[in-house]
């Protein structure tokens, strides 16, 4: 009971900084930092790390689609994931820490990262009411993250770029 607690207070806190990080990052580096961080966390800690214990102790995920907003969800991951929760389960914490990875690393691979994220928000609102409200609540902050990534990579007047010097060769690494 008490993991579940500081799992959702995580999760709330994750939430939080992912919305206010969301709001200023067009106009603050900063905030970019702070959203990237917090979304790794998000998925690395209260996703794949999570997922990983609840395996390891038999933590059964049978139930998880019963809340779903339409029956074939609930049929098809009772007859589908159920039985092979350990792989499938498995490939959500590769995928989660994946994209958790990837939002940290910044450039191209913390958009294609939130893409991820986002891709994934939009298949999990399927699986209930509580899970729409948080996709509702978190696809707008992913978006505006992904904005902000996107117009910083894309800024002539951000940091310059990377100049090396090989064999008389010039190369510049942006």
């Amino acid at each position: 009971m008490q993991n579940s607690i500081l799992i959702q207070i995580l999760w709330f806190a994750c939430a939080a900084s992912t919305i206010v990080a969301a709001v200023l990052a067009g106009r603050s580096p900063a905030a970019r930092y702070l959203g990237r961080a917090a979304v790794a966390v998000l998925f690395l800690v209260g996703g794949a790390l999570v997922h990983i214990v609840n395996l390891a102790s038999g933590g059964d995920y049978a139930g998880f689609a019963d809340p779903a907003l339409f029956t074939w969800v609930t049929h098809a991951w009772r007859g589908v994931v159920a039985p092979h929760a350990v792989l499938f389960i498995g490939m959500l914490v590769l995928f989660e820490a994946a994209v958790g990875v990837l939002a940290l690393c910044g450039g191209r691979r913390t958009q294609l990262g939130y893409l991820g994220i986002i891709v994934f928000y939009l298949a999990l609102w399927l699986f209930g009411w509580m899970e729409t409200v948080w996709c509702v609540a978190m696809l707008v902050p992913m978006l505006l993250l992904l904005r902000a990534e996107r117009r910083a990579a894309n800024d002539p007047s951000g940091p310059p770029a990377e100049v090396k010097h090989d064999a008389g060769q010039v190369r510049v690494r942006m």
